[in-house]
């Protein structure tokens, strides 16, 4: 299957009115736009965009709405349009995308949302929790049907619809469309998403800069062929060689393996690594030197200790891929801490949710992605990839599609786009050093552009104005966790585009018992990369208001992808 480039250029659209009077100019392209007194669903109704068809229109009573393909209703939404779109922007390419419009009560804004993993699912819960508060939202399925990767058998265009593309073409039809409904443009564009949506974030900072005036980019699994070479490497590691069935580590043993590395590790809370001292995670696993062969059996085998291979196969993970041959990092190990996500609760599968496939422990994790996208091949067995070899060859293919690694983000930066980034540091998904690494090659880029060094003020107050990423310590993959692990990001991206506030903490809380309703159990600040919350020994514990965030002392160096696995 042959998967064509596209370059960081947008494509220009054409855009036309049937019949009316008025003319009205958005993003540069015009149309034409019937009377004022014209009900704004016909207006909608004879709209003709390029390669695009409408093929619902819809007005939604107030009250609960199921959307169609779903089975669960979404409760107290307002009166809105629903308008269901296909857009064909290239042959091979199939992108749906929603957009639903408040009838009364607009606020100016449109809002985007992210999806998740390889679904096609749009969020509707999403759409329809904005909705509530006055903005038109939008999401897309990304120009599939499905859930697995085995959906771009045959049809190499959905991988670069799924890349970056459907998020881009959708925004822009949605533009458009929210424009000949209310008569006028949205005055603020924002996008949200986490993970396959953190991803998607990152591209449209990178490519498309100029659609959206602030971005929220959560645990972005940017690096994808990475991410996935990770997952494998997990597989391989905790296996012994062409053997599937046995695992060297079973998964019952995460829960000690996160329990014993939060009790090497604790007494750092609180101190360096912020927080407090009684915290039941890490608030900075990177400075944790939890070493497996502390709970090594003394001999045999037991389900409080570990056996030597186990020790070397938990050590191999988290050390991350490496090149056999050069020894060079290929991606990132999983962070001290989010082996068994939370040790609140020790059903939760941590690791094991993505070191196998959770239908099939006998199989890698994401194998359609390496049989169909990266191999072409059914028959694609794991146990002869070569982490040298074949590693290059995937890049090679897949990496100008869907890896989002441009740490050029000076389109954006002109524009006046803000970009909020976080990860959860107990994320057992996606590698909170992935994120950490990704800032750092953006204040490198900026460093270049202002010939300053990239740890000087000037260059970290430059990418501070635009650009800043929040860690959340024990915040899972996008939520849960026994960390505060709700963030009030939204308001903070709001507050930094349409008031020019940056934000200098970001609050998180945690709810009792994770149920919102039960009311806050505690909040903490987050602070902007580097710096790090510290009491401030006087206030109520479980208030952020008695945080300060304070600069990080000397770090250590951090591991990072050679050069050649960074693109």
């Amino acid at each position: 299957m042959k998967v064509q480039m596209r370059h960081k250029t947008t494509r220009p659209h054409s855009v036309h009115r049937k019949g009316g009077a008025a003319t009205l100019s958005l993003l540069g392209i015009s149309f034409l736009a019937t009377s004022a007194a014209a009900e704004p669903c016909e207006d909608l109704k004879v709209l003709s965009l390029a390669n695009t068809t409408l093929e619902a229109v819809e007005p939604v009573a107030a009250g609960a709405y199921t959307p169609p393909g779903t089975t669960s209703p979404i409760s107290n939404l307002p009166a809105f349009y629903r308008v269901r779109g296909v857009t064909s922007p290239v042959p091979g390419s199939k992108i749906g995308f929603e957009v639903w419009l408040p009838q009364t009560g607009w606020n100016g804004k449109l809002q985007m949302f992210g999806n998740g993993g390889y679904s096609s699912a749009i969020p509707y819960s999403d759409l329809g929790a904005l909705l509530r508060t006055g903005y038109a939202t939008v999401g897309t399925d990304t120009g599939h049907t499905g859930d697995d990767p085995d959906f771009a058998i045959g049809k190499p265009e959905s991988i670069i619809d799924w890349g970056h593309r459907a998020v881009h073409e959708s925004v822009t039809k949605a533009k458009v469309i929210t424009s000949v409904f209310y008569g006028r443009p949205a005055r603020y564009s924002y996008f949200s998403g986490c993970s396959t949506g953190g991803q998607q974030a990152f591209m449209e900072a990178q490519r498309y800069p100029d659609d959206f005036d602030g971005i929220i980019a959560g645990a972005p699994g940017h690096n994808r062929t990475h991410l996935n070479a990770g997952f494998l490497w997990q597989f391989i590691q905790n296996h012994p060689p062409q053997n599937n069935e046995s695992q060297i580590i079973p998964s019952s043993k995460l829960a000690l393996i996160a329990k014993s590395a939060l009790a090497a590790c604790r007494k750092q809370n609180g101190a360096e690594a912020g927080g407090l001292a009684t915290d039941e995670y890490l608030n900075d696993p990177f400075s944790c030197d939890f070493d497996p062969a502390a709970i090594q059996c003394k001999s045999g085998d037991g389900s409080d200790c570990l056996t030597a291979s186990q020790v070397d196969a938990l050590k191999k993970m988290y050390a991350g891929a490496r090149n056999p041959r050069t020894g060079k990092q290929i991606y990132f190990g999983w962070p001290v801490g989010s082996e068994n996500s939370g040790l609140a609760n020790p059903k939760l599968p941590g690791w094991s949710l993505y070191w196998a496939d959770p239908k099939n422990a006998a199989v890698p994790s994401r194998l359609n992605f390496w049989q169909h996208w990266a191999f072409d091949n059914p028959n694609w067995n794991w146990w002869d990839f070569d982490f040298d070899r074949d590693m290059e060859a995937v890049d090679a293919r897949l990496a100008p599609v869907i890896n989002a690694m441009d740490p050029d983000l000076e389109q954006f930066r002109r524009r006046g786009g803000k970009l909020i980034h976080y990860h959860g540091l107990a994320d057992p998904v996606v590698p909170a050093l992935d994120s950490v690494s990704y800032h750092g090659r953006v204040l490198e880029h900026q460093a270049q552009r202002l010939e300053e060094q990239p740890g000087s003020t000037q260059v970290a107050r430059q990418t501070g104005d635009f650009y800043r990423l929040f860690l959340a310590p024990g915040l899972e993959h996008c939520r849960g966790g026994p960390g505060a692990n709700v963030l009030k990001v939204q308001e903070a991206l709001e507050n930094w585009v349409e008031r020019g506030v940056a934000p200098d903490q970001v609050v998180a809380t945690r709810s009792v018992n994770n149920a919102e309703a039960q009311g806050v159990a505690f909040s903490r600040p987050l602070c902007p990369y580097p710096q790090k919350a510290r009491y401030d020994g006087k206030g109520k514990p479980d208030d952020a208001a008695s945080f300060i965030c304070v600069a990080d002392g000397p770090r250590r160096n951090l591991p990072n992808p050679a050069p050649e696995y960074l693109r």
